[in-house]
């Protein structure tokens, strides 16, 4: 398991998560965002319909990608949340992969 920083336009968070996540961290994100939110049955509940205006769009955060990991691709190895970091990246952390949803 490694180490990698997510955010939503918010804090930043360190998470635990296995190592092929993190060694290629942008293609599974996308891969969440883009395929498996728009296609998968199992996303419904991420899809959205604004009010007023009529139009769809999802929403989620980086805690909904870790459930993803935990519950459809790595259930056996579980990722899971280190630590807050709030808005700033200390130096010690710099170097860690890093996704924004």
């Amino acid at each position: 398991m490694k180490k990698v920083i997510l955010s939503a336009d918010s804090d930043k968070y360190i998470y635990l998560v296995p190592d092929k996540v993190a060694e290629n961290l942008n293609e599974y994100c996308l891969y969440f965002c883009d395929d498996w939110l728009r296609n998968s049955s199992d996303a419904e509940k991420y899809h959205k319909t604004h009010e007023t205006e009529g139009f769809n769009y999802y929403e989620y955060t980086e805690a909904d990608f870790i459930d993803y990991l935990n519950n459809f691709v790595f259930p056996e190895e579980r990722s899971s949340l280190v630590e807050n970091l709030g808005v700033y990246i200390p130096d010690e952390y710099i170097d860690l992969p890093k996704f924004n949803f």
